[in-house]
């Protein structure tokens, strides 16, 4: 993912997170897992305190003993606090462990240096700018060897690399491989943020990749090298935006769910410091064409939905913003997506959100209003539905300032509710009202409760604000935004 915030704040960050890393699944919680705020352990030496704090752009992949989770090299610094306080040789590309999803043990770093070739690359069409950090890995499993693809850029310019290391253990150690994929200056795509799938009917491997700069693309490639089947091929075009002068989209990711014989693209628009929120198309094949919830083509200059994130607020909470660059994990026949948070007020502090994910009768994902904390599913009957609800339309906000390469400038942005789809409290009462608001009815089936018109997947879960478990609900509207709920009384 190339923006401002990704360059800026790589060189600062580190942080949080949970503790213990690698408990066993517990079906009841009496507090939160962790703090969202992670400031006071941004050291290095905190390290094996991270947990999901500093994971940005994850990818996610499960294994026989983990969930493994390789992110980009991006750290959180405390102002006047030393990180590096153990003098230490980092790496690139951080990597995490869990057995549950919930607590996470920070395991060390892919690679020991940025390849060489990536870094000459980008440097001989920058003037020797960039290359600082390495960006938005993704992990694939090749029979018994795991592959990374790594982007190297420097930010502002679609001087990119996308390279392939290997090994043949989650962990590691990763040998640099070489390019799979690069662009210049001149080119019309940006070679970052890599997603790999196999086709089901042809056994044929596709990469998507791409960024802001002439939108996301898609080529072939061999699977026995997983190098690009055609050396030197960038691809062709599957999905862009209107406006794609100022606007963001990037961070693809694919998927197959064989329920509905479906393969979904996932992407992520705006700016990954604010409004940073993921959409998603479908297709028949990995290669496309994707069509969005109204049938457009994403290839085409529209804006797409449906919206499954965006900034957003829940009462006795700060909020959070930049909720994009997903990784979907399909893990037993569950779902989940992992993104990258920011908490406010000021967004700088990067966690990994990790929400279940379920699909509605029209074969559309939603996903949780509250991160997965491992509490264990309960049935849910409809007289467990009245009360006091707080609910949330996911929608977008207006732009509190000039968008610099499709980033907020530093300096552009301000904390307030404005920034934030901010939950309002409504009464759901048990003839199937709904009091205050633009709702007014509900009726619940199963795990589908509709509001008004909209289907919605009903979750049971953690209230990361409240502390303590409780009914949740996400559902798409008729026009492709989004609405959360969660009961609070």
């Amino acid at each position: 993912m190339m923006n401002f915030f990704k360059m800026h704040f790589s060189v600062l960050s580190a942080v949080l997170i949970l503790t213990t890393g690698c408990a066993d699944q517990s079906s009841s919680l009496n507090s939160n897992p962790y703090e969202d705020d992670y400031s006071e352990i941004t050291p290095l030496s905190f390290k094996d305190q991270w947990g999901t704090a500093n994971v940005h752009d994850p990818s996610i992949i499960k294994t026989d003993s983990f969930y493994y989770v390789y992110s980009t090299d991006a750290y959180y610094i405390k102002q006047g606090v030393k990180f590096n306080d153990t003098g230490e040789k980092m790496g690139n590309i951080p990597i995490r462990r869990s057995k549950d999803l919930v607590n996470w043990e920070f395991v060390g770093w892919a690679l020991d240096s940025i390849p060489q070739p990536a870094v000459n690359h980008v440097h001989a069409n920058t003037g020797n700018k960039g290359a600082d950090n390495m960006w938005a890995p993704f992990i694939y499993k090749h029979n018994d060897t795991y592959r990374i693809y790594y982007s190297v850029s420097s930010f502002g310019s679609q001087a990119s690399f996308i390279g392939l290391a290997e090994a043949q253990t989650p962990e590691g150690p990763f040998t640099d491989k070489g390019v799979v994929v690069k662009t210049d200056t001149l080119s019309v795509m940006n070679a970052i943020d890599a997603s790999v799938i196999k086709d089901k009917k042809t056994g044929k491997v596709w990469m998507h990749y791409g960024s802001y700069f002439g939108g996301l693309h898609v080529i072939e490639l061999d699977e026995e090298t997983g190098f690009a089947k055609t050396p030197g091929d960038q691809g062709k075009l599957v999905a862009t935006r209107a406006n794609k002068e100022t606007r963001v989209i990037e961070a693809p990711e694919i998927v197959f769910n064989p329920e509905f014989n479906k393969y979904y693209l996932f992407v992520s628009y705006d700016p990954l410091f604010t409004f940073y929120n993921v959409r998603v198309g479908r297709a028949d094949t990995p290669e496309g064409p994707f069509f969005d919830y109204f049938g457009n083509n994403m290839a085409e200059s529209t804006n797409n939905l449906p919206m499954l994130t965006h900034s957003y607020m829940f009462e006795n909470h700060p909020g959070w913003s930049g909720n994009g660059h997903c990784s979907v994990l399909q893990d037993d026949g569950k779902f989940f997506m992992l993104h990258q948070g920011r908490l406010a007020p000021d967004n700088l502090m990067m966690q990994m959100h990790v929400r279940e994910m379920k699909w509605l009768s029209s074969g559309w994902p939603v996903v949780s209003p509250e991160r997965f904390a491992g509490i264990e599913k309960k049935s849910i009957q409809p007289e467990d539905i009245p009360g006091t609800w707080e609910i949330i339309h996911l929608k977008d906000l207006a732009d509190q300032t000039d968008l610099w390469q499709g980033q907020i400038p530093p300096g552009g942005w301000t904390y307030d509710k404005s920034a934030f789809n901010v939950s309002k409290r409504m009464e759901l009462t048990d003839d199937g009202i709904i009091n205050n608001g633009k709702f007014d009815h509900w009726n619940i089936d199963g795990d589908i409760m509709r509001i008004n018109n909209s289907e919605c997947a009903v979750f049971y879960g953690w209230d990361w604000e409240n502390e303590k478990e409780t009914i949740l609900f996400s559902g798409i509207m008729d026009n492709g935004t989004t609405v959360w709920g969660k009961k609070v009384e």
